[in-house]
């Protein structure tokens, strides 16, 4: 059995020290999820053991020949390459091979007639017959559909970040390895994507240790939790569901030793304040314990949530209102006819598929962009707060206190209680020495925190939420959603995190991505349950059989049509097996040729009809021939 033993691994970026000599075993099998507060080092740590990033030291103790598979979570590609190509970059035999196979495949479209050519392609296809590489060849091709890539010849270049990030996971999920390492797969997946994912992972066949923000698909996969904290890593057994009622039961038992340190805590400080004089051996003692203790109180309280209400202009009952919108790029409709009216209170989360146009319309309600036909009219209280995927740029050399400060020095809630700025940096996980650090050495995910809160400190009484889960650790989507919980004005979001959207939102937006815009008052998962039986229930009715009326007659004999078609039925039944499995093994050695693909497919689908229809009717008239009709 493969594994990897980790140990004596420490990492410091500057000043600050991510994790000192941790270590941990993973063995083949293992899915574990990791998890931490954005800027403990989860990334970095999966860069180490990808061999992208060094440590500061670092022993590692595996089997020969371990492969290990890495997703970034801001894949680079080398220019030129065609998504195909992009996938098949490994160095695996298999995917070496199979990436040979595709460029013969290419050049023979192009020059059809080369003798040359024809004998690689005819190697190379024994050669991927000894090694089973035509399985890798269909994974790829069924990976890549799955994650919404159609476009096998299109440029990696020419494709959206979030596409990009999906040709890269469809390379990372294809290529054999003893340890898969995942840094925020979900990101940019739809739900069914996601689930495609979820079963994908659960069948590989190494070690897994994967970052998302995805509670859902964590508690769905994983086998273990690593926790990273206080620069130390923490296994936990079980998927998330069992780390969080392991955590709840460590709280409670904290708490009671935090009432402890409390009263130790008072009576230590009543001896500092004495005046204790530190001449002897003793007293000194006394006094590092003290700070020890004072340190780690101040840690643990650090830790909090965002349980408060702001106060927030007052908002009319129409916030902002849509009449007849609409919305086109070039032939591409995103909305149509669209009417809307968003009133005090409202929670509405927008989904669809990719590319339906989610961020389009969240940008009509922001001003960014105008409508083609139609009205957005807002409310003339209305102040909008319009977080988007992308960060603005940010001054690398300011410190995190000032940057939030420019929004505003403190912040008013529902009581009338003033929060400074310094306090609110606390409350999203930013510990009090941290607030002079330079924005330029935080983590990204850091720096969409401190993003959001400057966005909060303005006070808005609209949020304009356009994936504020990605890239957020789990611990700050749990701040958000206190706040959001709390929140007296409206939220507008869109969100691919199921466990998020079921605990805000409280009205749906669907986009079909054809213009037009349901509205369901489902809960997110109550929603796609009812979509998943939906289709359920339509494909039933897509394949149910013609049902073939028998007649009750006084006839006993076969007529002489029906004779005819007796003696040669089973000749005709063994015709079209024969048929259908020339087909099939047309389609395994079809490779890249999708037109010949799709015409053998056709034939596929043809063939088969016709062969229910036999065996329907090779059932008819054996009834009728052995009396039973």
């Amino acid at each position: 059995m493969s594994h990897l033993i980790v140990s004596n691994l420490t990492k410091t970026v500057g000043e600050k020290t991510l994790f000192k000599n941790i270590e941990f075993t993973i063995v083949e099998g293992e899915r574990a999820g990791l998890i931490g507060i954005n800027g403990t080092g989860k990334s970095t740590l999966l860069a180490i053991l990808a061999g992208i990033q060094d440590a500061d030291s670092i022993h590692l103790d595996h089997p020969n020949k371990y492969r290990v598979a890495y997703l970034p979570q801001d894949p680079q590609f080398e220019k030129g390459l065609t998504v195909l190509d992009a996938v098949f970059e490994g160095d695996s035999p298999s995917i070496t091979l199979n990436r040979q196979y595709e460029e013969v495949v290419r050049a023979l479209s192009a020059d059809p007639t080369s003798e040359s050519l024809q004998q690689q392609m005819f190697q190379l296809q024994q050669q991927m017959n000894q090694i089973d590489a035509w399985d890798v060849n269909a994974l790829a091709k069924t990976a890549l559909t799955k994650l919404g890539i159609d476009q096998f010849d299109a440029e990696v270049a020419s494709l959206s970040g979030g596409q990009q990030k999906r040709v890269a996971l469809a390379r990372t999920l294809i290529e054999p390895a003893d340890l898969y390492l995942l840094d925020e797969p979900t990101n940019h997946l739809d739900v069914e994507s996601t689930e495609w994912l979820t079963d994908m992972v659960k069948r590989l066949k190494g070690s897994v240790i994967v970052i998302t923000h995805d509670r859902y698909f964590l508690d769905a996969v994983s086998t273990h939790i690593y926790e990273i904290a206080d620069q130390t890593l923490y296994k936990h057994s079980g998927n998330y569901g069992d780390f969080l009622e392991a955590k709840a039961m460590r709280q409670e038992m904290q708490q009671a030793t935090d009432a402890k340190q409390q009263n130790r805590y008072r009576s230590e400080l009543k001896w500092i304040r004495r005046g204790a004089k530190a001449r002897s051996t003793k007293q000194k003692a006394r006094i590092q314990r003290f700070e020890e203790l004072s340190d780690s109180l101040q840690k643990d309280n650090s830790q909090t949530s965002l349980e408060m209400g702001l106060a927030t202009s007052r908002l009319g009952k129409k916030v902002i209102e849509g009449e007849g919108v609409s919305k086109a790029f070039d032939e591409r409709v995103i909305l149509e006819n669209f009417s809307f009216l968003l009133q005090q209170g409202d929670r509405i989360g927008i989904i669809g598929p990719n590319g339906a146009g989610k961020s389009t319309l969240l940008n009509l309600l922001a001003g960014v962009l105008q409508p083609d036909a139609g009205q957005i009219e807002v409310g003339s209280t209305v102040k909008i707060a319009h977080f988007t995927q992308h960060l603005p740029q940010m001054n690398t050399n300011e410190r995190m206190i000032e940057y939030v400060r420019e929004s505003a020095n403190d912040i008013v809630d529902a009581t009338g209680e003033h929060h400074s700025a310094a306090q609110m940096l606390e409350r999203f996980l930013f510990p009090l020495h941290t607030h002079g650090t330079q924005i330029g050495k935080l983590s990204g995910g850091e720096r969409k925190r401190l993003y959001l809160l400057k966005l909060l400190m303005e006070q808005p009484n609209v949020l304009l939420l356009d994936e504020p889960t990605n890239d957020l650790d789990i611990d700050t989507l749990s701040v958000l959603e206190d706040f959001i919980e709390h929140f007296a004005g409206v939220i507008v979001t869109i969100s691919h995190d199921r466990f998020f959207l079921d605990r805000i939102a409280k009205k749906l937006w669907v986009l079909d991505g054809k213009g037009h815009v349901e509205e369901s008052l489902d809960i997110y998962t109550d929603f796609l349950a009812k979509q998943e039986e939906q289709q359920k229930l339509e494909k039933e009715v897509k394949v149910e059989k013609p049902k073939v009326e028998k007649v009750r007659t006084e006839k006993k004999k076969l007529s002489f049509k029906e004779q005819k078609e007796w003696e040669t039925i089973e000749a005709d039944i063994e015709k079209i097996e024969m048929a259908i499995m020339e087909r099939e093994e047309g389609i395994a050695t079809a490779g890249s040729d999708f037109t010949r693909l799709q015409q053998l497919t056709n034939e596929l689908d043809e063939l088969n009809a016709q062969y229910e229809h036999l065996i329907e009717r090779f059932d008819y008239l054996s009834a009728i021939v052995e009396g039973k009709a």
